[in-house]
């Protein structure tokens, strides 16, 4: 015998559900709400200049993303930050039978990460950290899609994206996210 009890080894599993790994595949910045008036009408141009697509970005405890269009919003301090799960693009995709892939921009969501269900994480305090530190966020409600998601992405993207656009979050404490592997940390 190990001499572990079972309840050990249970608290060990419990503790390392925690904590996995994920991918952060795309991060958004936008200075303006690109999405005003009606779909048919089509997005607004991004503004001269701007690259929304980012490598990396800066997020601040309590004001969000430097640079986005919610940072230091007092009405959007609770929401300031989108993730989302890159597999509801796929699954939209997979749904509506779309050939092309989907564009993570399209959405407006300022994080997409791979390997965790985000729209569980509404109501949980939760850490990124991809090589800079933690960056802790506490979810709160949903992030749910819009209609300009049939005109940006697909059209039934709106429908096929309810329950999986993912969850509107604050930033708890500041620091750096950058694409690539990175470590999911439920508080």
């Amino acid at each position: 015998m190990s001499g572990r009890s079972a309840s050990a080894d249970t608290g060990a599993q419990a503790l390392f559900a925690l904590e996995r790994p994920v991918e952060i595949e795309f991060l958004l910045v936008s200075s303006v709400h690109r999405y005003e008036g009606r779909p048919a009408d089509g997005p607004l141009p991004i503004p001269a200049g701007e690259l929304e697509s980012r490598e990396q970005i800066e997020v601040r405890a309590g004001l969000g993303i430097v640079g986005d269009r919610y940072f230091g919003r007092a009405a959007h301090r609770r929401a300031a930050v989108t993730v989302m799960a890159a597999e509801s693009l796929d699954a939209v995709r997979a749904e509506l039978g779309v050939e092309h892939p989907l564009s993570p921009a399209a959405t407006r969501r300022n994080v997409l990460v791979r390997g965790v269900d985000v729209d569980a994480l509404a109501g949980v305090a939760f850490s990124l950290d991809s090589g800079s530190g933690p960056v802790m966020f506490q979810g709160h409600r949903p992030a749910n899609p819009c209609a300009w998601m049939n005109v940006t992405l697909a059209e039934g993207a709106h429908k096929a994206l309810r329950r999986r656009g993912g969850v509107r979050c604050e930033a708890v404490t500041s620091g750096t996210l950058r694409l690539g592997p990175a470590v999911l940390r439920m508080e």
